[in-house]
C-alpha cells in the first residue's frame, strides 16, 4: 500500500482584478452583495447545462421523426440518446483533472465549441448511423460544461456568496428540461428535426463569446499528472455500467445477460477504482476522501436520491398525459409550466431561508414538499373521474419541492472544500448526478410497463377498449407512489446536512492553501 502524498494545491491561480485581489487576500472575505462582474460569469455559465439539458429534451421529442425519416425502429433510434448519455458519462470523471491541467476557461471554449460542431453534423446527418456517431461526438463536448459551471461559479463567487449565485443560476437550469419539449415540437413541426441541432449554433457561438470576454483567465497547472489508471477503471466502468441500465427497459429484467453482464463489469471496474482512489494514489480522477466531509457526503447521498426520484419522475409526467389523457406532445409540455414556474418562485425564497438557517432546514421542507406534490398529483389520478386542476396543483407543489431541495443539496456538496478540491468535488457531485437520473429513469420506466403489463392482464375480464386506459393508469399510478417513497427517504441523508449557514472562517477564502486531512497530516 502506498501511503498518501502530500496533496499540494492544485486550482489555477485567477488573473484578477485589484478589486478581486482584495477580496482575496489571506484573512478577508468575498463580500456578501453581488458585484456585476459575478452576475455576467452566473449568466455565462448558465448556459452550459443549459444547452446539455435543452438538447436531451428536444431530441426525446424527436424520436418518432427519426423513426420515419430513416425507416429504422425504435430500438434502433433509441441510440441517439444512449450514445450521448453513455459519452457525456466517459468525460465527466475527467473534468476536474482536465480543469486544473488546462484552466477552466480555455475547457469551457473547446466543450462549446466540440459541441457546437457536433450539432452541426448531426444535423447534416444523412443516415442514423451517422446521426449516432455525431450524437456520441455532442457528448463528448457536452460532458463537462455542467460540473464546469458549478467549478467556476464557486470559484468565482466564493464560500459567502455561493448560495445567493446558485440561487440566481438555478431558475434557468430548471426551465431546461421544461422548455425542451415545447421548442423541440415546435421546430420540428415548423421548420424539421434538423433544427433542433441547428439551434445550439447560435446558442454556442453566444455562449463562447461571453466566455471569452466574462471568464477569468485562469492558469493552468501543467504539474496536475492524469491518473491514467483512474481513467481507465472509472470511465469505462460508468460507460458500462450506464449501457447495462439503458437497455433495462426495453429487457424488462435485471437477468438478461444482456443488462447483468456489463452491469456487473462495469460495477467491478467502478470497485477497483475505488480501493485504487482510496488506498494507492492521491491523484484519483475524483478525490473520494472528500467524503470524509460529513457535508458533502450527506449533500452527495441527498442528491442521488432526489435525482433518481425526480428524473424518473420527470420522464414520465409527459408518457402519462399523452398515453392515458390523449394530449399531444405540445400539451403535455405545457402541463409542466406550473412545475417550473412554481420552482422559480420558490429558489429565491429558499436562498434566503438557507442563507438564515442553513441548508438542513430548506433542504427537508424541499423534501417534504415534493412527497406531498406527488400524492397530490396520484390523488387526482385516482378519482374516478382524472381532475386535471389537481394534478397541475400537484405539479405546482412538486416543483416549489423541487427548488427549495436543489439549492441548498448543491450549496452544501461545495461550501465545505477548499479551492484545491472544488473542481474534484463539483466532478463528483455530478458523476453521482449522472448516475442517479439514468438510474432513475430505467428504473421507473421499467416499473411502468411491468405494472402495466400485470393490471393489463388483471383487468382482461373487462371491455377490451378499456383494459389500456385502466391498466396505464394504475402502472402510472404505482410508479408515481414509488418516486414519492424514494423522495421521503432522501430526508435521512438531508438530516445530516449543515443545520446552520455560519460563514466560513476567516482566511479560508477558497485560495488554494492545502487543508488538514481528517486523519491527521498534509492532504
Amino acid at each position: 500500500m502506498r501511503r498518501r502524498a502530500s496533496r499540494l494545491p492544485r486550482e489555477p491561480q485567477v488573473e484578477a482584478s485589484t478589486e478581486a485581489a482584495a477580496e482575496s487576500r489571506p484573512g478577508s472575505a468575498y463580500p456578501a452583495s453581488r458585484d456585476s462582474r459575478l452576475v455576467l460569469t452566473a449568466v455565462t455559465c448558465v448556459l452550459l447545462p443549459v444547452m446539455v439539458t435543452m438538447d436531451t429534451t428536444v431530441v426525446n421529442v424527436a424520436q418518432r421523426t427519426f423513426i420515419a425519416d430513416f425507416s429504422t425502429t425504435q430500438a434502433v433510434v433509441a441510440w441517439t440518446q444512449t450514445a450521448y448519455t453513455l459519452s457525456l458519462a466517459a468525460v465527466i470523471p475527467l473534468t476536474g483533472w482536465a480543469a486544473n491541467r488546462s484552466g477552466t476557461k480555455r475547457l469551457v471554449l473547446g466543450s462549446v465549441l466540440l459541441f457546437s460542431l457536433g450539432s452541426l453534423l448531426c444535423a447534416l446527418a444523412s443516415n442514423i448511423a451517422l446521426l449516432v456517431a455525431f450524437r456520441a461526438l455532442q457528448g463528448l463536448g457536452g460532458g463537462m460544461l455542467t460540473p464546469l459551471q458549478l467549478i467556476i461559479l464557486a470559484r468565482a463567487a466564493g464560500p459567502q456568496r455561493l448560495g445567493r449565485v446558485l440561487t440566481l443560476s438555478m431558475v434557468p437550469i430548471l426551465m431546461a428540461p421544461m422548455c425542451g419539449p415545447i421548442l423541440g415540437g415546435w421546430l420540428i413541426d415548423s421548420f424539421g428535426w434538423q433544427w433542433i441541432f441547428l439551434i445550439n449554433i447560435p446558442i454556442g457561438l453566444l455562449t463562447m463569446v461571453l466566455a471569452g470576454f466574462v471568464l477569468p483567465q485562469d492558469v493552468p497547472l501543467p504539474t496536475e499528472s492524469l491518473d491514467v489508471i483512474s481513467m481507465l477503471l472509472l470511465s469505462p466502468g460508468l460507460v458500462l455500467l450506464l449501457y447495462g441500465v439503458s437497455l433495462l427497459p426495453a429487457r424488462g429484467t435485471i437477468a438478461d445477460p444482456f443488462v447483468w453482464v456489463p452491469v456487473a463489469a462495469g460495477t467491478v471496474l467502478i470497485g477497483a477504482f475505488v480501493i485504487h482512489a482510496l488506498r494507492w494514489t492521491d491523484r484519483a480522477l475524483i478525490d473520494l476522501h472528500l467524503l470524509e466531509h460529513r457535508a458533502v457526503a450527506a449533500a452527495n447521498a441527498t442528491r442521488f436520491l432526489f435525482a433518481v426520484a425526480f428524473f424518473g419522475s420527470l420522464l414520465l409526467f409527459p408518457a402519462y398525459f399523452q398515453q392515458v389523457l390523449g394530449k399531444t406532445p405540445l400539451e403535455s409540455g405545457l402541463f409542466l409550466v406550473p412545475q417550473t414556474a412554481s420552482a422559480a418562485v420558490a429558489i429565491p425564497i429558499v436562498g434566503r431561508l438557507m442563507e438564515r438557517r442553513g441548508p438542513r432546514r430548506a433542504a427537508l421542507i424541499g423534501t417534504a414538499l415534493t412527497a406531498m406534490g406527488l400524492a397530490v398529483f396520484v390523488y387526482g389520478m385516482s378519482r374516478e373521474h382524472v381532475d386535471l386542476l389537481v394534478l397541475l396543483a400537484g405539479l405546482a407543489m412538486f416543483g416549489v419541492g423541487t427548488g427549495g431541495l436543489m439549492t441548498p443539496v448543491t450549496w452544501a456538496a461545495i461550501h465545505t472544500l477548499d479551492s484545491s478540491e472544488v473542481a474534484h468535488g463539483s466532478t463528483l457531485f455530478n458523476v453521482n448526478h449522472n448516475t442517479a437520473a439514468s438510474v432513475g429513469a430505467a428504473l421507473m420506466s421499467v416499473i411502468v410497463t411491468s405494472r402495466f403489463n400485470a393490471n393489463a392482464t388483471i383487468t382482461a375480464a373487462k371491455r377490451a377498449d378499456s383494459i389500456r386506459e385502466e391498466a396505464a393508469s394504475r402502472a402510472y399510478a404505482g410508479v408515481f407512489v414509488v418516486s414519492m417513497i424514494v423522495v421521503a427517504a432522501t430526508a435521512i441523508p438531508a438530516w445530516f446536512l449543515p443545520n446552520r449557514a455560519a460563514p466560513p472562517a476567516a482566511g479560508r477564502a477558497w485560495q488554494g492553501r492545502p487543508r488538514a486531512h481528517p486523519r491527521g497530516g498534509p492532504r
